[in-house]
């Protein structure tokens, strides 16, 4: 099994289940954890790490998509 890493906190369910969607998308796989009280943390396997956050900053940040001159 692999080595879980975070790559994403969320603040509520609705947004955890969105990053899970993205890196599904992106062929990803992940897994939600929290604790009591705790955000929500999405884990992908420690060899995804960089490909899964890439996926999820070009998701959540279209801004961030247009090119430098």
């Amino acid at each position: 099994m692999a080595n879980m890493v975070q790559v994403a906190v969320a603040g509520d369910v609705s947004e955890a289940e969105e990053l899970q969607e993205i890196l599904r998308v992106a062929g990803i796989e992940s897994e939600l954890s929290s604790a009591l009280d705790d955000p929500l943390t999405v884990l992908v396997p420690e060899s995804s790490l960089e490909e899964a956050q890439d996926a999820i900053e070009a998701m959540t940040e279209p801004d961030d998509l247009i090119a430098e001159p």
